[in-house]
């Protein structure tokens, strides 16, 4: 009799806790890449994702190795109808003007404060690096970085009249997102001046000064009214493009990248290096496809050009991302709509 109870309680205990488990809603998870739509490219990277980061996976990486370095002109944020900084090189041509009067009579900043883009582009690169050097150097590191955040506040894009922090790409900051909810270390690694990114890059991508690389120009240490100041100099350091990208990313982050993701030739070779390390890797590149919402360019593009990209991406395993095909939206506003 006691047996007979007990295996009746036992079954009504079942019963209960049947009905009850019937009336719990199965927990939906939400997508981590909401902007990106479904298809080959977002499966790659999930996919990948998910197998690093699985301890019972073969191809499980410690979180020490999973580190991901991401370009940023054309790959984070837009880069047409010119690379953002050189927006910036040239305003700051103009606020520096009146202190320099020479200029009005003097190339290549007479172009500048004439709006002559042809005399402007006639200048070459000699003549682009002369502007940089007068924009950029001759102050503090500290007061370079304020003027940065002021411009960074109060300039419009030519084009589309938008702040230039709002033309971030929201699928990438989603990417970013889902890599650190994944325990990866995620480095911007541009040809743009670091300390032209490091002022907000934290505050827009999440992505803190140190873990910033980039082209960078000459400093001295000086003691000015008994305080100590770094000193941007009129000269260039580095160069962080092509190449070199490989070099700078061995001397300043110290170990290979898992993931590496670029939109120009000039990312090539930081995907290269990336992916011919040993276990899992993965590169991508940004296909800049979609003139509708964003710009359409790639092979004969003088900014951003992409090229041997498009052509050896098979051959190593790169995943091509197509802007029109595989992004929702394009910026965050799109987002509210």
């Amino acid at each position: 009799m006691k047996t007979f109870t007990l295996k009746l309680i036992t079954i009504m205990l079942v019963l209960l806790l049947g009905a009850c488990a019937s009336q719990v809603k199965p927990q939906i998870v939400a997508d981590p890449l909401p902007s990106w739509n479904a298809g080959t490219s977002k499966n790659q990277i999930m996919a990948f994702v998910s197998r690093i980061s699985d301890p019972d996976s073969s191809d499980f990486v410690p979180v020490s190795k999973r580190i991901a370095t991401f370009d940023n002109d054309g790959t984070l944020w837009a880069e047409q109808p010119a690379y953002f900084q050189l927006f910036f090189i040239l305003d700051r041509i103009k606020a520096l003007a009146p202190a320099n009067p020479e200029w009005a009579t003097t190339q290549p900043y007479r172009a500048v404060l004439e709006n002559d883009m042809d005399a402007l582009h006639a200048s070459g690169e000699h003549g682009l690096i002369k502007l940089a050097m007068a924009a950029h150097g001759g102050v503090t590191v500290t007061e370079f970085a304020t003027i940065v955040e002021d411009w960074m506040a109060t300039a419009r894009h030519p084009t589309t009249g938008m702040a230039y922090n709002s033309m971030v790409y929201q699928p990438m900051l989603e990417l970013l997102d889902y890599l650190r909810a994944n325990e990866f270390k995620v480095f911007i690694v541009s040809g743009g001046g670091v300390e032209f990114m490091r002022p907000w890059t934290e505050a827009v991508y999440g992505i803190p000064p140190d873990q910033v690389v980039g082209s960078s120009m000459e400093t001295r240490y000086e003691i000015r009214d008994g305080k100590p100041v770094i000193l941007r100099l009129p000269e260039i350091h580095f160069i962080d493009d092509k190449d070199t990208k490989p070099l700078a990313i061995n001397r300043f982050i110290g170990q290979r990248p898992i993931l590496a993701f670029g939109n120009s030739d000039g990312d090539f070779e930081m995907l290269e290096w990336t992916t011919a390390g040993d276990g899992p890797r993965l590169g991508l590149f940004v296909h800049h496809t979609d003139a509708e919402r964003e710009w359409a360019y790639d092979r004969d593009s003088s900014i951003g050009g992409l090229s041997r990209g498009l052509d050896e991406a098979t051959e190593h395993g790169w995943v091509i991302v197509d802007m029109a095909r595989d992004w929702s939206v394009i910026y965050p506003y799109q987002m509210e709509k």
